[in-house]
């Protein structure tokens, strides 16, 4: 492992998108698609063939002594929000980028085959719409939902692909079978600040949160703010007050679940200084991995609309965004991290992640491990995201030993070094505590 080489990488990839603001790659844009074709160089100069499915998903790979065996895949994503961070996901692509030059500084040779997947449209920031090319991976994109999805300057999604010369609609093509991998390994940021306060070196995810999102509207009623008393107001905006109390209150009650509640957004109208609101949008944000405690959080918001309404005489309507289930990750993954951790001497954590990831999505089909390092006060998606070098090195250390690991070393006689582990069926999502 060439620590300033994964460095080099990093910068030379970061360079195209990058402003004083931040980093500015969105998916399917000129920067973004310029940073992909820049990795695909890289890749093309280390000898792996590379290839482009309909999604814009890059697959490159450095084949094995027994091409037909499922191959070993490690990567991220190279689009960014607005103005985003330098970390964020590239990290996972340029530390799988080293393993391979590790490799073959090495001279190692493999059994199976190992890829590179470089995962499109993972932000939602331009269209709305999240893992998008890990989706199309695994045949569960919803075409007919995304293909007409606008972004702020009203260019569809489909036409932006098109721009990209991505002409293989419709995007089943992009699907893989399940033989075609035997397991996926992500490394990303934390996003968060628990590694950093507990001084933990990486974390080992065993789960990943899903969200479940509300719209709500609360209809008061408009009055004079000087000439109505307060015991007489059916007043909007202190109702969407009293609301995100009692979600936050219930989330803290989950706290030994990990289950979060957010009111993310609340716009209240009029907006006049001295007029009693009549109207709150508020959009709602529930996650955990654990589905009971989840449910339990929901449960006791609903009440807590109907307990408003009567204790504020106003209006509480709303509407389910979405609903998606947490995804476990293989637990035999998860186990051979861990063993990887103590074999290297590298402290670890196990935990869940709140943020969603293109593990998520590899994890309903190929057993999937994810590696978290610290991210610095927990920033994340802003210009000052940070993650040291030493931190990140000691991720890729053990994401190149666990690529290795499953790909099976193999020695001068072209047997390997170790017993193969072999592939899983991934774990069934459910609940995890």
């Amino acid at each position: 492992m060439n620590l300033e080489r994964l460095e080099q990488t990093w910068r030379e990839l970061n360079q195209i998108g990058y402003s004083d603001k931040g980093v500015m790659r969105l998916a399917y844009t000129p920067q973004e698609r310029q940073a992909v074709r820049r990795l695909a160089m890289m890749c093309e100069a280390r000898g792996m063939s590379v290839r482009m499915d309909a999604s814009g998903n890059l697959i490159a790979r450095r084949e094995g002594q027994e091409p037909h065996l499922p191959a070993v895949a490690s990567g991220s994503h190279l689009d960014a929000v607005f103005e985003g961070g330098s970390y964020d996901g590239i990290i996972g692509v340029v530390a799988a980028f080293e393993a391979i030059c590790s490799l073959d500084d090495q001279g190692i040779v493999t059994r199976h085959p190992i890829e590179i997947i470089c995962f499109a449209c993972e932000e939602s920031s331009r269209f709305g719409v999240s893992t998008v090319g890990s989706k199309a991976m695994i045949g569960e994109l919803d075409i007919d939902g995304v293909s007409g999805l606008l972004d702020h300057d009203g260019k569809t999604f489909r036409d932006a692909l098109s721009e990209c010369s991505l002409n293989g609609w419709p995007l089943t093509e992009a699907a893989r079978a399940a033989e075609d991998l035997k397991v996926f390994l992500e490394m990303h940021i934390e996003q968060g600040p628990v590694l950093e306060k507990a001084e933990i070196q990486v974390g080992i995810v065993h789960g990943i949160a899903a969200p479940t999102r509300l719209q709500v509207r609360i209809q008061g009623k408009a009055s004079h703010t000087g000439t109505t008393p307060m015991d007489q107001r059916q007043d909007a905006f202190l109702a969407a007050a009293e609301i995100g109390l009692i979600l936050e209150a219930a989330a803290l009650a989950e706290i030994e679940h990990g289950t979060v509640g957010t009111v993310g957004v609340c716009v209240v109208k009029p907006g006049a200084m001295n007029v009693v609101p009549d109207t709150a949008e508020l959009k709602i944000d529930i996650r955990g991995t654990h589905v009971h405690s989840k449910k339990t959080v929901l449960n006791k918001l609903y009440a807590g609309f109907r307990h408003v309404e009567e204790k504020r005489g106003v209006k509480v309507e709303w509407m389910m965004l979405s609903d998606e289930q947490p995804v476990l990750l293989s637990e035999e993954v998860t186990q051979s991290l861990e063993e990887g951790c103590r074999e290297l001497g590298i402290s670890y954590l196990k935990m869940a992640s709140g943020a969603g990831h293109d593990a998520m999505n590899m994890a309903r089909r190929w057993p999937t491990g994810l590696i978290f390092v610290p991210s610095r006060d927990g920033v994340s998606h802003h210009r000052e995201e940070y993650t040291s070098w030493e931190q990140i090195g000691v991720g890729a250390r053990l994401l190149e030993q666990e690529i290795k690991k499953w790909a099976v070393v193999l020695d001068a006689n072209g047997q390997p070094q170790r017993e193969e582990r072999e592939k899983t069926q991934p774990e069934q999502m459910g609940e995890s505590a």
